[in-house]
């Protein structure tokens, strides 16, 4: 029976949390302190830092850890379906309805339409990112004291190595974060 209410519990969840795993945080606060007692405040703050660290999307990592801490595993298990079972359907329904209606010009066209939306989003990302990298005022500004020559240098060599020699960017990564600790190891700033 406790299996069954974590499925629903985490089922509400999943269907009405759009925007994101903190965006789900008030309606697994709802569920799992106010409506079912199944956890305190503290045990809640908890669960939050765990859900941050642990690698996955947060509402997932909060429902395995709730069910696990009120039924074991069984409840892990049926509350992580119940979390990721509406996004399931919801995405397994837009895939049939596009590959029925792929054809369709009017479903092309807005593909087509929303294209530039979704690189200027992807731009809009890596420009918050680059900008207070670049500059330490997190304002464009080419004073000396302002701009950074050093991430510029790792940002146009890992362009080049994933560009031109087509490095794996996850040795891209790791190699940019080395060369950014040796730096700091060298200057001392690291210690």
């Amino acid at each position: 029976m406790i299996c069954f209410q974590l499925f629903l519990a985490f089922l509400q969840i999943g269907m009405f949390s759009f925007g994101g795993g903190y965006a789900a945080m008030p309606l697994i606060q709802a569920q799992v302190i106010e409506k079912y007692g199944w956890l305190t405040v503290e045990e809640f703050t908890n669960l939050i830092t765990i859900s941050e660290m642990t690698p996955g999307p947060i509402a997932i990592n909060s429902a395995t850890f709730v069910g696990n801490q009120v039924a074991g595993i069984p409840g892990a298990l049926a509350a992580t379906v119940g979390c990721i079972l509406p996004s399931c359907i919801f995405v397994t329904l837009l895939a049939w309805i596009y590959v029925k209606y792929r054809n369709l010009s009017l479903l092309q066209g807005t593909l087509t339409a929303l294209r530039p939306a979704v690189v200027a989003m992807i731009a809009n990302a890596g420009l918050t990112i680059l900008i207070p990298t670049f500059f330490r005022s997190g304002l464009i500004s080419f004073a000396q004291s302002n701009f950074q020559i050093r991430p510029v240098l790792l940002f146009v060599a890992a362009i080049v190595l994933l560009r031109r020699f087509k490095w794996d960017p996850v040795l891209v990564m790791v190699l940019c974060g080395v060369c950014e600790v040796a730096w700091q190891l060298v200057t001392g700033a690291l210690v």
